[in-house]
C-alpha cells in the first residue's frame, strides 16, 4: 500500500455522522499508561506498560442544523460516547474506535470570523482500537443483505476480536447486524457472539468475542429483521496477539 494523504476521511460519533463539519483530527492515541519505575542506581528512565488507554480530539466548525455537530456535542452527556475515525470510506479501510466520555466543548471565535469548537474524547474502559471497516463508510440495506467481504490476509488468528456499530437512520421493526467469516470467501459462518444487539433505531454499540475465539481469512457484516431502511457502518479489530481488557 502506497503512502496516504488524510483526504475523503470520515468520523462517526455514536450515531451521528460528523465528517462534513470535523475540520481537524488532532489526535488518534492509544496504548498503556507509561510507568516510571526507574531506580536510583539508573542514569536513564525505567518504564513499565500500565493500564491501556486511549483517546481522539478532533476541531468542528459549527452548525446547529439538524443531526449536526451542535446537536450531538452541546450535550455533554456524562454516558459513554462511541467514536469511530474511517480513514477513507473504502470497504476494507483502516478504522480506529473508542468507546469514550466527552470531556469538552470548547469554542473558540477567532479574529477572522472563525467559529470552532474542540472536543476530546477520552477512552472508557476499553483502550483505543485500530481494526478495518466491513463496510464502505456508511451502508445502506434495505431488506437483509450479504455484505461483501473483506480479505484480511491473515489465514486465521485465535485472539479473539472486538467490533463496533453505528446505526445512522433506520426505519422498521428491527435490524440485526451479523459478523461472519470464511476460510475459502465461500462458505461463511457466524462468528460466535458475532451478533449486535438488534436495533430498532437511531444507535451505536461495542461487542467483542471470546479472547481465544479463531477469526477465519475473509469477514463480512450481514444484515436481518423486517425494515426497510438501515444505514449503518461497522469496524472489526482482529486481534493479532492475546489482548487483556
Amino acid at each position: 500500500m502506497p503512502k496516504q494523504s488524510g483526504l475523503g476521511d470520515a468520523l462517526y460519533l455514536d450515531f451521528y455522522d460528523l465528517s462534513g463539519d470535523v475540520g481537524a483530527i488532532d489526535t488518534i492515541s492509544g496504548g498503556p499508561v507509561a510507568l516510571g519505575v526507574t531506580a536510583i542506581n539508573k542514569s536513564a528512565q525505567e518504564r513499565l506498560g500500565g493500564l491501556r488507554d486511549g483517546g481522539m480530539e478532533f476541531t468542528s466548525f459549527f452548525n446547529d442544523a439538524t443531526d449536526q455537530e451542535h446537536l450531538a456535542l452541546r450535550g455533554l452527556p456524562t454516558t459513554d460516547r462511541v467514536v469511530s475515525y474511517f480513514r477513507g470510506t473504502a470497504l476494507g479501510g483502516q478504522a480506529a474506535s473508542v468507546v469514550a466520555k466527552q470531556i469538552n466543548y470548547d469554542g473558540t471565535r477567532g479574529e477572522d470570523g472563525s467559529l470552532t469548537f474542540k472536543v476530546q474524547a477520552l477512552a472508557n474502559v476499553f483502550g483505543l482500537e485500530w481494526g478495518r471497516s466491513l463496510t464502505a463508510g456508511k451502508r445502506t440495506d434495505s431488506t437483509a443483505t450479504n455484505g461483501a467481504s473483506v480479505d484480511h490476509t491473515d489465514v486465521s488468528t485465535a485472539f479473539g476480536w472486538q467490533a463496533f456499530l453505528h446505526v445512522f437512520a433506520f426505519t422498521g421493526t428491527s435490524v440485526t447486524v451479523t459478523l461472519q467469516d470464511s476460510a475459502d470467501d465461500a462458505a461463511f459462518a457466524n462468528l460466535t457472539g458475532g451478533a449486535f444487539t438488534a436495533a430498532t433505531g437511531q444507535t451505536s454499540q461495542r461487542l467483542e468475542g471470546g479472547r481465544t475465539a479463531t477469526v477465519r481469512r475473509y469477514l463480512r457484516a450481514i444484515t436481518t429483521g423486517t425494515f426497510s431502511n438501515a444505514v449503518f457502518s461497522v469496524v472489526f479489530v482482529r486481534n493479532l496477539t492475546a489482548v487483556a481488557f
